[in-house]
């Protein structure tokens, strides 16, 4: 694979390097470290530890009101009802679009804890109130979600965000 992809003279190249490497890396008598010719400095990890990506999304900075990109705080407290909406690993309320087949758009609902039927009800309502209309609804026990027909991102997210998830 190397040989392919370097051609003949980088290998012979390569072949050298090491040959070179090998004689300077010292003498016989002195100690050996597990990496001839590298040098262990923990002073200057802290330009290597920039470089590693963070494992989790830091926590945001406090607000009292909403960001000017629209992002809305999560109240200190949660709210005393049956229910949780969890909100994503970026700190953001999930409601999210999805269309199937083409045309069919749907509404979905995730990180739901606690009562799901008592949630799915309260959207129900609050969305017939909002259109005159009773939009369709299908409750994922085991996902923990819920899909509404129609896109009705916008209108949950502020609804939620009102509640104080």
């Amino acid at each position: 694979m190397a040989a392919s992809f370097l051609g003949r003279t980088g290998v012979r190249v390569l072949r050298a390097a090491v040959r070179v490497q090998h004689r300077c890396s010292g003498s016989a008598s002195s100690v050996k470290s597990e990496y001839p010719g590298i040098v262990e400095s923990r002073d200057e990890y802290h330009f290597v530890e920039r470089l590693i990506p963070p494992t989790q999304v830091p926590n945001p900075p406090k607000h009292s009101a909403p960001t000017p990109s629209g992002w809305i705080p999560p109240k200190e407290l949660p709210p005393q009802l049956p229910y949780f909406v969890r909100r994503s690993r970026m700190h953001n309320i999930p409601v999210y679009t999805d269309i199937t087949h083409g045309n069919r758009h749907m509404t979905v609902v995730r990180k739901i804890e606690g009562d799901i039927w008592a949630l799915e009800l309260e959207v129900r309502n609050f969305l017939t109130e909002l259109t005159g209309k009773t939009p369709p609804t299908q409750v994922n026990e085991i996902s923990r979600t819920i899909r509404i027909k129609g896109y009705h991102d916008k209108e949950l997210r502020t609804w939620l965000a009102e509640k104080g998830f």
